[in-house]
């Protein structure tokens, strides 16, 4: 990539200074040609003038020695002394490079001057009237296009600055490789596994795009080191919640077929319920599974938010008392949704049991009208949710820092089914601080206005 960099610049800069070049010597020849005309055209009148009153003399050749006088005097190349005669007939020797047609008779015989050029060749005639005819003086010279030593320094200073650019090219080549080759090997060596590998940290005030690439992918870096923590954590979860179960079933199953209790009754009920939390477990897999896929089905209608709440929340209320703990329950009447009933007894349901993990002695289910939304706020008075984390408690690798004294499932499935079901039916979740010590989950619904007819109940399936 330097070379690349050093090639690209020089080449520009060269490239820059042919152009420049070829500009200014272009604009030079012009100037200098525009130039010479304009003193040919004076001179040429002058000379007509001192040439016409040498030719009416009977002096012999002595115009003829006079012009050539003229001639070194204005530094001509060449000068030629013609006249028009009878007829319009142009008699006499023109310059060289100069031909009859460059020059107008009409306009000489009116008093013109004529004048043009060749490339750098530059002409002009004047003509006067004498006794021998019309006398036409044509004087001719090269216009002096180059630069002179001007151009040597030219080429001195295009050379100086074709090499200050390869160094600069080099040395900025160098300074933005440096970090991007940095950027490329911490890429790679993320990619291979290495999930703690870091890129140093640029200047709080930088915000050129190189910052902002290292800042970019350091928080892509960390983002990834703690999903692969948080998925380390969702598998021993998983694995523990499983292997739980499972070794119970098959003791108390040993037991049974080796006659080794004295209650076979009881512990067919064990390995029951040992089964159903297996069952529970696995049914959480797969509605997040589908819930992720968008592969379920919505059934929503206008309901009394109040009453779904009511009637999930008194499910849990014999579990609650089995737990020492004190179950609340606020709900008025009238705070209408349009949501699937089923799926937000589900919401209460999983909030619920999230709260029974944890609470000490108190679990607090309300229901309130907050701005345009209808909430459904479960509090518990058992350790909380530290701040870092309350971002994290919906999604689906998130496992509480505090172990619950009251564990059936540590994988946090209950609460990321929460935010599928809840985000489908066009809410959303939060967390916070409860005010009576614990955590507070939240779940947040449209609220269906009194005075607006509710919307017509249908089926939706979630795409």
């Amino acid at each position: 990539m330097t070379r690349r960099l050093v090639l690209a610049i020089v080449a520009t800069t060269v490239a820059t200074l042919i152009v420049a070049g070829l500009g200014t010597l272009i604009l030079a020849r012009a100037g200098a040609r525009a130039t010479t005309e304009k003193e040919l055209r004076r001179q040429a009148s002058e000379l007509v003038a001192g040439v016409a009153s040498l030719a009416d003399r009977p002096t012999g050749d002595r115009p003829v020695l006079a012009l050539n006088v003229f001639a070194r005097a204005f530094h001509l190349d060449d000068v030629a002394v013609l006249y028009i005669g009878p007829g319009g007939r142009l008699t006499g020797t023109l310059s060289q490079g100069v031909s009859e047609d460059d020059l107008s008779l009409s306009r000489l015989e009116a008093g013109e001057v004529v004048s043009g050029h060749h490339g750098d060749l530059v002409y002009a005639a004047a003509s006067q009237a004498t006794t021998r005819g019309t006398l036409v003086v044509v004087a001719s010279r090269h216009a002096d296009a180059g630069l002179g030593p001007a151009g040597r320094w030219f080429v001195l200073a295009a050379a100086g600055s074709a090499l200050l650019a390869a160094i600069v090219a080099f040395t900025l080549g160098r300074r933005l490789v440096r970090p991007v080759r940095q950027v490329d090997d911490a890429a790679r060596a993320i990619a291979g596994g290495e999930l703690t590998t870091r890129l140093p940290d640029p200047p709080a005030g930088a915000t050129d795009e190189l910052s902002d690439l290292v800042r970019s992918v350091n928080a892509m870096a960390t983002e990834l080191q703690r999903s692969h923590d948080l998925e380390q954590q969702f598998l021993l979860s998983i694995s523990h919640d499983l292997r739980t179960p499972l070794t119970s079933i098959r003791g108390y199953a040993e037991a049974i077929s080796d006659g080794a209790t004295s209650d076979p009754a009881w512990a067919a009920g064990v390995i029951g319920s040992e089964a159903q939390r297996l069952d529970r477990l696995v049914q959480d897999l797969l509605d997040l599974a589908r819930l992720r896929a968008r592969t379920f089905s919505l059934h929503p209608s206008s309901l009394d938010l109040g009453d779904v709440v009511r009637t999930a929340a008194e499910a849990f209320r014999p579990d609650a008392a089995d737990a020492g703990v004190q179950l609340l329950v606020t709900a008025p009447p009238g705070v209408t949704v349009h949501a699937d009933g089923e799926r937000v007894a589900q919401v209460v349901a999983n909030l619920v049991q999230n709260a029974l993990k944890y609470a000490d002695r108190q679990i607090s289910i309300g229901v309130s009208v907050a701005g345009p939304a209808a909430v459904i706020a479960v509090d518990d008075d058992g350790p909380g949710i530290p701040t870092a984390d309350l971002p994290h408690v919906f999604e689906r690798l998130y496992v509480a820092g505090h172990h619950p004294a009251r564990k059936e499932s540590g994988s946090g499935l209950g609460l990321a089914i929460v935010r599928e079901l809840v985000e489908a039916m066009g809410g959303r979740v939060g967390a916070e601080r409860s005010p009576i010590g614990g955590a507070r989950l939240v779940a947040r619904f449209p609220l269906v206005p009194a005075a607006l007819p509710a919307p017509a109940t249908h089926v939706r399936e979630v795409p």
